[in-house]
């Protein structure tokens, strides 16, 4: 919550399972196109950002998953890489604190 930009969870989730992973209370906006394409595809990106009409500038993004984060680097979007269970999260905090004031 330190930083004041606007904040989007972005997830492959279908509707119907948002409840599931609490993305239902969470509370920001939560984009899914529900694998339509998954966030895999670069197009996925692309859509992201038309339908939030945002550019790649106005944002950064961290992932889990090492093939999401290839596709959103594909269309310049700036990104983190986090390994679950081997990422600090002072690393996360450090890639925001970077890319945040640059943005």
């Amino acid at each position: 919550e330190r930083y004041e930009n606007p904040k989007i969870i972005v997830t492959n989730a279908p509707d119907d399972k948002l409840s599931g992973f609490g993305l239902d209370k969470v509370p920001y906006p939560v984009f899914s196109l529900q694998k339509n394409p998954p966030k895999t595809d670069p197009t996925y990106w692309q859509i992201f950002l038309e339908k939030n009409n945002l550019s790649i500038e106005d944002v950064v993004y961290f992932e889990h998953a090492e093939e999401a984060v290839k596709s959103a680097l594909s269309v310049g979007i700036t990104t983190f890489y986090y390994e679950t269970e081997k990422t600090k999260l002072e690393e996360v905090a450090h890639f925001l604190d970077k890319n945040i004031s640059q943005k």
